[in-house]
């Protein structure tokens, strides 16, 4: 399973690129296995994240004949959701920015794991959908928490009960991507701006600022608050020692 998926590391940043053409469907909701991602994102020098799909698209979303064919031999499908679940999981708590770089097809599990990215660039000609009540199921890898999270309960409710699909121009409208490009440039982009912001920031940083803003988003004020103190206090002691340890001029 896992020639579906590769991974690299350029310039301090994992580059997850999802590799089932011609539509890069997920073949399983554990699209890569959990230990292997733990083992590819265990790199402490690692800054952030970048996931795309190799060639014209980005993914149309879940294997329909995979799955069927999972219930068909009696395989724990529950089980299959909650390690896809688990994969997600993993990659939203490494406190490393995640960026999505879209183009072609965004469809169903694939648009959910563009959800899980902070940040996701899309080429002028991507197509975004939730297509799974066609098939007579819901979204299953988080897209009902997310999508509406996103851009909000109207429009997650018209994007999952249509199924229909949205332009990349829709797609901007609604605060579902952040940036649109040329197709050509859509890694390009993506990368250069995940390498700005990060470059010149140790990792503890970023794991640090990544880590406080997922706590605004889990944890009450007053508690993420709490930790914000916290995680600065540890980072200013950790700053003095530098300091300390440094030779005089």
């Amino acid at each position: 399973m896992n020639s579906r998926v590769k991974w690299d590391i350029k310039e301090g940043i994992g580059i997850i690129s999802i590799c089932n053409p011609p539509e890069n469907y997920l073949y399983e909701p554990e699209f890569v296995r959990l230990e292997t991602l733990r083992e590819w994102t265990g790199e402490p020098t690692l800054k952030g994240i970048l996931i795309r799909g190799e060639g014209k698209h980005f993914s149309a979303g879940g294997d329909l004949k995979r799955l069927f064919e999972m219930i068909s031999a009696h395989e724990d499908l529950m089980e299959k959701l909650r390690t896809g679940h688990a994969v997600i999981d993993h990659l939203i708590g490494t406190n490393l920015p995640l960026v999505a770089a879209i183009q072609g097809v965004c469809f169903g599990g694939g648009l959910e794991l563009a959800l899980a990215c902070h940040i996701r660039v899309a080429s002028q000609n991507s197509i975004f959908a939730s297509p799974e009540t066609i098939h007579g199921l819901i979204p299953g890898m988080g897209g009902t928490v997310r999508l509406p999270a996103t851009v909000g309960k109207s429009n997650a409710l018209k994007m999952i009960l249509s199924g229909e699909m949205i332009s990349t121009d829709e797609a901007y409208r609604m605060k579902l991507i952040d940036f649109i490009v040329p197709g050509t440039e859509v890694f390009s982009f993506a990368f250069s701006l995940l390498r700005r912001m990060v470059k010149n920031l140790d990792p503890r940083i970023i794991n640090a600022v990544m880590k406080t803003l997922q706590n605004s988003l889990i944890l009450s004020p007053d508690k993420a608050i709490a930790e914000e103190t916290k995680i600065f206090f540890e980072l200013a002691q950790a700053e003095h020692s530098r300091r300390l340890s440094e030779p005089e001029i």
